[in-house]
């Protein structure tokens, strides 16, 4: 799967969200200052270039809708950086966000309980 600019994947966080919109709709999610329709309309072509992204006439417009799924995406790309910032050890990288203080006590044991629901 290929990585997504900064612009894309905000994009791809309206799209993710709305599920099926057009153009003006994905506008209309980002924040201030908005940019221009041309400048959303081209990341859209881009992101179905990649794959990501399809979409499906409606009137003299496009409906917009995701291919790859949420949480495909954020699992690669954990995976990616993870890889390059941690030798891909993901213990590393805890251990990182913990002694950073990013994640406290309580937030790393539901993280756990998590993960050992997801083990039975």
């Amino acid at each position: 799967m290929k990585q997504l600019t900064k612009a894309e994947e905000e994009v791809m966080q309206v799209l993710w969200k709305l599920k099926k919109c057009n153009v003006a709709s994905v506008i209309a999610e980002l924040p201030e200052p908005k940019p221009a329709y041309n400048t959303i309309s081209t990341i859209v072509r881009i992101l179905e270039s990649k794959g990501f992204v399809a979409h499906q006439q409606e009137g003299k417009g496009y409906l917009y809708y995701p291919l790859v799924k949420k949480a495909d995406y954020s699992h690669q790309s954990l995976h990616k950086l993870a890889e390059g910032y941690f030798q891909g050890s993901f213990k590393s990288m805890v251990s990182f966000f913990m002694k950073k203080n990013d994640i406290s006590l309580s937030e790393l044991e539901t993280i756990l309980k998590e993960i050992k629901k997801e083990e039975k």
